[in-house]
């Protein structure tokens, strides 16, 4: 029995309102990366859907950038360390770590023979550094600022330079190695939020928070001229990228558009608008190769399209915070994964082709805690927001008719026949049916906790945090206590039955697993120990024969009921945190999604 991981489909940038992202770019121009979280992404700029995580920051990462050899990256994190890390391995084995200064890391620059670094952001003594990458020994001063260093690059042709920009309004200019200071240009009103050479090193651009874009000369850092007049765009600009022959570049500015200029005439050649929303802010962007990409807020990648400036070739949607649940569908033979997460985003991903949109309209304000899809083929969700929503998965449009107030917050829904639904919220019970409440059993004596249908749809088990399950039976257009009380070892976390209504699988959250045969009037099968931190999700396989669990120890297994020696061990499947969703597309592909906002496949041999 063993396991191997077939595909990632990966999350977002992380992004923040009026803070710039820095996307880096394989000097081969295959690939291109950010970061979310403690995780650095690396996604192939033709396939998106082909994408690889790297998870050993210890704290929130913040950029990474390619070394020009393109064989490492050095990635810089919130706390001020840099870790640079081989891309070729798939074990992305650590080279160096440095820490040049105490905070926040914002921008890194290495120089075109990869041997020196550049690192700027807030530090406390001071906001930059620039070392040799072997030994991290210092190879000049960054001075010359009196407020945090936003953004930093280095002229990728001898003789070297070094320009930086800060939110003291000001861009520093370094002639090295050793880096020396310059002069100052104070040409900008507000915070410089970024500043690129050209590959040909003849000139650079700074751009900032006052809607501006300068020209320099690239030796001698003498201002050349501005693009577009007074002002490149009416928003700030939070990135420049150029591109490859150094005659264009691009400016992605928080008026929502991206704007494509002729260096030479110092003119806009195209205007690509984004959307009119504020998550169409537009804070990031890279010119590699014949790709145009830009980041709005939101999170989405927009590949630009300079034959259609108002509609990009394609927009890569997906997760920004952690995903909470997951649910699987086969819909014509397509198997689609839909993920739910903390912000109330649903997310559907074809899983062969990682192809992957957002189901439209106004949908949950909350975090989604649980999905499942009923007999109907629609996606039965409940959410923080105190709702239970219900949507036609043939539309994948959400509607204000498909929607449930609950008196109490919903935390786990179970579907059974005939559009019967159980939805456990805080302190009681709702049955509900084609999208109304039938009946609520209140004043329980207990705590809900996860509740399952059996797929005959008869009884209903409720799990409590007394650490017992209790049975109930639906009689009609009510919810009836059959008297049965099955105890497991702690606080029931999760619950399932197995597809053909044989067993039922309960977690809890003494590390415990416990199946028990339901013809044989719920007597214990077999428990399953494993897990050293409590369970909490479970999903059992098509076959019936086996099912997963994952645990806060970060590990996911899949047992065999008949035998519970038999087991598959997966540690680290999302390596920083626990997997808060698992779901089968078949009897060996495993889907698995985490906090960590990725959606993995796993292929297992059973």
């Amino acid at each position: 029995m063993s396991y191997e991981l077939k595909r990632v489909f990966a999350s977002l940038p992380h992004m923040e309102r009026g803070v710039a992202k820095v996307l880096g770019g394989d000097p081969k121009g295959n690939n291109f990366l950010y970061t979310n979280g403690k995780s650095v992404i690396i996604r192939n700029i033709e396939n998106p859907a082909i994408a690889d995580v790297y998870t050993e920051h210890p704290h929130q990462v913040i950029v990474a950038k390619y070394a020009p050899s393109g064989f490492y990256i050095a990635s810089g994190d919130v706390s001020g360390k840099i870790r640079i890390w081989d891309t070729t391995q798939k074990e992305h084995l650590l080279k160096y770590e440095y820490q040049p200064f105490g905070g926040k890391i914002k921008d890194i620059s290495w120089t075109e023979d990869s041997k020196r670094i550049a690192v700027v952001g807030e530090g406390r003594e001071k906001f930059g550094a620039v070392f040799l990458w072997d030994t991290g020994s210092s190879v000049g001063e960054i001075v010359g600022h009196s407020k945090i260093i936003n953004t930093v690059d280095i002229k990728q042709t001898r003789p070297y330079r070094l320009v930086t920009g800060s939110d003291d309004n000001c861009t520093t200019f370094l002639e090295g190695p050793p880096f020396k200071f310059k002069c100052t240009m104070s040409d900008h009103s507000r915070f410089v939020n970024c500043v690129r050479f050209s590959p040909d090193g003849n000139r650079y651009a700074s751009a900032g928070a006052d809607g501006q874009i300068f020209l320099y000369d690239g030796k001698s850092g003498e201002k050349l001229g501005t693009l577009g007049g007074e002002k490149a765009h009416d928003g700030g600009i939070y990135a420049v990228s150029w591109s490859a022959d150094s005659t264009q570049l691009i400016s992605a500015s928080g008026d929502k558009t991206v704007k494509l200029w002729d260096v030479g005439s110092g003119t806009a050649v195209t205007t690509f608008n984004l959307g009119s929303d504020v998550l169409d802010q537009q804070l990031g962007c890279l010119w590699q190769k014949n790709h145009l990409l830009s980041v709005s807020l939101s999170g989405f990648i927009n590949y630009l399209d300079k034959n259609n400036p108002d509609r990009p070739l394609r927009t890569i949607k997906g997760h920004t915070k952690s995903i909470q649940c997951l649910t699987v569908h086969n819909a014509d033979g397509r198997l689609n994964i839909y993920s739910g997460s903390h912000d109330g985003h649903i997310n559907y991903w074809d899983s062969e082709s990682g192809e992957n949109d957002e189901i439209l309209g106004k949908g949950h304000s909350n975090l989604v805690s649980k999905m499942t899809v009923d007999d109907a083929g629609r996606l039965v969700t409940c959410s923080m927001d105190d709702t239970v929503r219900y949507t036609d998965l043939s539309k994948r449009e959400y509607s204000a008719s498909d929607m449930i107030k609950m008196d109490m917050q919903p935390k786990c829904v179970s579907v059974g026949p005939g559009g019967l639904a159980v939805t456990v919220c805080i302190g009681q019970l709702v049955l509900l049916k084609d999208k109304k409440k039938l009946f609520t059993l209140d004043s329980l004596g207990y705590e809900p906790e996860a509740a399952a249908v059996h797929p005959g749809g008869g009884t209903v088990a409720v799990g409590g945090a007394d650490g017992k399950v209790r049975l109930y039976s639906v009689q009609g257009n009510t919810l009836k206590d059959d008297g049965k009380v099955l105890d497991v070892q702690g606080p029931v976390t999760d619950m399932s039955y197995s597809k053909d209504g044989a067993f039922l699988a309960v977690t809890d959250e003494k590390k415990v697993v416990t199946v028990f045969t339901v013809a044989d009037g719920y007597t214990e099968k077999n428990e399953f120990y494993g897990h050293h931190a409590k369970v909490v999700c479970l999903s059992w396989s098509p076959d019936n024969e086996h099912f997963a669990t994952g645990g806060m120890d970060m590990m996911v297994y899949v047992w065999t009921v008949s035998n519970p020696d038999k087991r598959i061990k997966l540690p680290d499947t999302h390596r920083l945190h626990h997997v808060s969703g698992l779901a089968w597309l078949d009897a060996n592909t495993l889907v698995t999604t985490s906090h960590d906002a990725c959606v993995k496949q796993w292929t297992l041999k059973i």
